[in-house]
């Protein structure tokens, strides 16, 4: 049997901040190794209060670039300096695949592949993947943004080997609403996560759970965990809190995350009169304890590409409730995984809280069915063969 030739992968993305991006980009950097390839990461800084991600990298599996003039803002001297930047650790690597995450370094590193193509004069020059967790196309900024970038990603997909949705949702909008390229261009590779933690989680971890934070045994509590952006919508949130809380005084909400919305959102919440009915924890690692407090998890976005919280939760074991956006209905594609609501309609999302609270025995078949589903298909495994196979394909 003929060994595998190694591979070199430079992996670029904006930032390691808190969501599934990070995690996807760190994970693919620091595991495959055995798999064959020698990874290189180049990664950006992150904003304020978006929470740093960088503590999962296995420092001894890659090597880790940090470029301080990467950054998610548009900036053109330092976007110019991280681009040469980039071009540089191309040169220095020669690698067989780039692979880009999020919308900066995408367009950065395609463009510094597509000049590092062209002068290195090497047989065999580096394959391009951009993968799309999402898109910042909708939701995100004005029209006249948004349709700029809609032009820079259909130029840039011209010169990519292969572009990566994380939901066949995704790369139906991207494809069909945007056209950022034919729908045969596009791959798609759901993401995948180390899920055992919270697969693990029984009734006696959700006992410790609610003691370590304080939380009556027998209160109703409801969670999400996010950025507090507007994407997030976590005004829907409150909203429809007032309304469980009307009917159900001793609610608990728990908001974990952080964001430039906070104070915002802490301020609304007292003005609902829910100041003692909803807290916010801020960023927290110790996520199978939130999620083993939680009796039901809710996501409010307005837009998302695969939610990561959402899959959390399944794998947790935790019913949800999420407004039907972006890659949501991949995920939650059978009414018995989990409930969908309109996005900005507080009365729907309060109605679909207030039935899952009225019954255990309800929470129960969804949150087993839904662990089933997320444990299935969202595995490290899973993603490591998918982009294994993508990869060796790209070069032969």
């Amino acid at each position: 049997m003929n060994e595998r030739r190694v591979l070199k992968v430079v992996r670029v993305i904006t930032r390691l901040n808190i969501g599934g991006p990070a995690i996807q980009a760190m994970r693919l950097t620091s595991d495959l190794a055995p798999l064959g390839y020698d990874t290189t990461l180049v990664h950006g800084r992150i904003g304020a209060s978006e929470g740093d991600m960088a503590y999962l990298l296995h420092a001894d599996a890659a090597r880790v670039i940090h470029l301080d003039t990467l950054q998610r803002p548009i900036a053109p001297i330092d976007d110019i300096r991280a681009l040469l930047a980039i071009l540089a650790v191309l040169r220095a690597v020669k690698p067989d695949i780039v692979h880009t995450h999020m919308a900066k370094a995408g367009v950065l590193g395609r463009i510094a592949t597509l000049v590092y193509n062209r002068t290195a004069g090497r047989a065999h020059p580096a394959r391009t993947v951009h993968t799309y967790h999402g898109h910042v196309l909708d939701g995100y900024f004005s029209a006249t943004v948004a349709n700029a970038f809609v032009a820079v990603e259909r130029w840039l997909s011209r010169g990519t080997d292969v572009l990566v949705a994380v939901s066949p949702r995704i790369r139906d909008e991207l494809a069909g609403r945007f056209a950022i390229a034919p729908r045969d261009r596009f791959a798609v590779v759901p993401l995948g996560f180390d899920l055992d933690a919270l697969s693990a989680l029984d009734e006696a971890a959700r006992a410790r759970s609610r003691a370590a934070l304080g939380i009556s045994p027998t209160a109703p509590v409801i969670s999400t965990v996010g950025r507090l952006t507007a994407i997030k919508n976590h005004t829907l949130l409150l909203d429809a809190a007032r309304r469980v809380v009307a009917s159900t005084p001793d609610a608990l909400f728990l908001i974990v995350g952080d964001g430039e919305l906070r104070g915002d959102l802490e301020r609304y919440a007292e003005s609902l009169g829910l100041a003692d009915r909803v807290r916010f924890l801020g960023w927290r690692r110790d996520l199978p304890t939130i999620y083993g407090a939680t009796d039901v998890f809710v996501l409010t976005s307005r837009n998302e590409g695969t939610p990561v919280a959402l899959i959390e939760a399944m794998a947790a074991g935790v019913p949800g409730v999420a407004t039907n956006v972006g890659g949501v209905a991949d995920v939650l594609e059978d009414a018995r995984l989990g409930t969908m609501v309109p996005p900005d309609d507080a009365e729907a999302l309060a109605a679909a809280i207030h039935r899952l609270l009225s019954s255990r025995a309800l929470r129960c078949e969804q949150g087993r069915s839904a662990r089933a589903s997320a444990l299935a298909r969202y595995n490290l495994p899973r993603l490591f063969a998918d982009i294994d196979r993508l990869y060796r394909s790209l070069v032969g």
